[in-house]
């Protein structure tokens, strides 16, 4: 697979409209936000199909790897950066938080990365101001640019965050951070997400492990990991055509009747039932 490169600390590219997407499935070794100018059709991210439309941001990080499906003519604005935008001294202390918070909790927010009207509205005006900066690149434009590329970011941490525990936010203290991101990383092992594990991974005491995450994401350890499980199936479930069985076979249950029965308990729907109903409503949506 293609894997393009960034030799700067972040590149602003406004495409021409297109009809027809010019290149193939490809990963990145950056960061990329991807925000809908204009057009229709759908952004395939590492084999998951989410619907666009105008007014979307997608954020792609270097594991990803995408493509589009053009259904009616695009126009894409692309907003890329690597670590060297993350380590540039010009960020303050609070701002650099921010952007360390989003890049390394994305995974929390698939397809459109904007889960409010509200903020939907608050990042039209950013992008086509970006869009007018960049096509005249007048007096300190690159330093109006990355202001407005700021704003993004903290906007888009913020909806990030709506996906995170109640209590977590980008100032939860950093160990706490670690834990979530280690599961995240480990949803695909149960025999890595037992208690005694994670607290060794922590080095902290295995009953100290579930007093400390309890008071800092009001919610037990496995409260979390079953319902960082559940929007993952659910996710599977409205973006790809994996069959249930393969479903449960990624995600560590026993079988596909041991998914159906903890879905059911937690959606008060069998998996086969939301499926059917959600993308149903998605296609009325769009």
């Amino acid at each position: 697979m293609v894997k393009d490169n960034l030799y700067q600390p972040f590149e602003i590219v406004l495409r021409e409209p297109l009809a027809a997407c010019p290149r193939s499935e490809h990963s990145h070794s950056f960061f990329e936000f991807i925000y809908i100018v204009s057009g229709s059709g759908k952004q395939c991210i590492n084999k998951s199909k989410f619907a666009y439309k105008p007014g979307h941001l997608f954020l792609l990080t270097p594991n990803d790897s995408h493509y589009f499906e053009i259904q009616t003519e695009t126009q894409f604005l692309f907003i890329r950066f690597n670590p060297l935008y993350v380590k540039n001294s010009a960020l303050t202390g609070e701002m650099a938080q921010h952007l360390d918070f989003l890049l390394k909790n994305a995974g929390q927010a698939p397809g459109c990365i904007l889960k409010t009207d509200e903020d939907k509205a608050v990042v039209k005006p950013i992008m086509q101001a970006i869009i007018n900066e960049k096509q005249k690149s007048g007096l300190y434009s690159k330093a109006l640019l990355q202001q407005y590329i700021n704003t993004v970011i903290v906007i888009a941490a913020r909806n990030v965050a709506m996906n995170m525990p109640d209590e977590v936010d980008e100032n939860t203290e950093d160990k706490t951070l670690d834990i979530l991101q280690y599961i995240q990383a480990n949803i695909y092992f149960p025999e890595k997400l037992k208690a005694d594990v994670i607290a060794d991974k922590m080095g902290i005491s295995e009953t100290y492990l579930g007093r400390y995450f309890k008071k800092h994401t009001s919610e037990t350890m496995q409260q979390y990991i079953i319902n960082y499980k559940l929007k993952l199936i659910e996710n599977r479930l409205l973006h790809t055509s994996m069959r249930m069985a393969e479903i449960a076979n990624e995600l560590g249950f026993n079988d596909e009747s041991h998914l159906n029965r903890i879905f059911k308990k937690y959606r008060n729907v069998n998996p086969s039932e939301f499926r059917k109903t959600r993308q149903g409503d998605q296609s009325n949506e769009s």
